[in-house]
């Protein structure tokens, strides 16, 4: 199993921007596309972007299509997340995940997670 931790969150304001890191540690990183997720307050846990395990394939979710671009570095266990032109409705805990063997936009199909950063947007 792959352990996540993400790092890189933070207070920004709009128009701004800001880069997530999500670090993993366990074996094949490779073999898993990596997705980000966000939780706003009151609101469900909502797909971000998903990479393939070596990068051929890329998913983002209509709202951020254009503003965000999600990469990985498997030589550093490592997924990023460049989140540019970010707006207030961005804020939200963001989540990394792991899916072995599975390109996927749904959350069900991941099989780990990190505990999530914070990214808040101000006006």
């Amino acid at each position: 199993q792959v352990q996540l931790v993400e790092s890189g969150g933070g207070l920004v304001q709009a128009g701004g921007s800001l880069r997530l890191s999500c670090a993993a540690s366990g074996r094949a990183f490779s073999s898993y596309s990596m997705g980000w997720f966000r939780q706003a307050p009151g609101k469900e846990r909502e797909f971000v972007a998903v990479v393939s395990g070596r990068s051929i394939s890329t998913l983002y979710s209509d709202s951020v299509k254009g503003r965000f671009t999600i990469s990985r570095d498997n030589a550093k266990n490592t997924v990023y997340l460049q989140m540019g032109s970010l707006k207030p409705e961005d804020t939200a805990v963001y989540y990394c995940a792991a899916a072995d063997r599975a390109f996927t936009t749904r959350a069900a199909a991941y099989d780990a997670w990190g505990q999530g950063t914070q990214v808040t947007i101000s006006v």
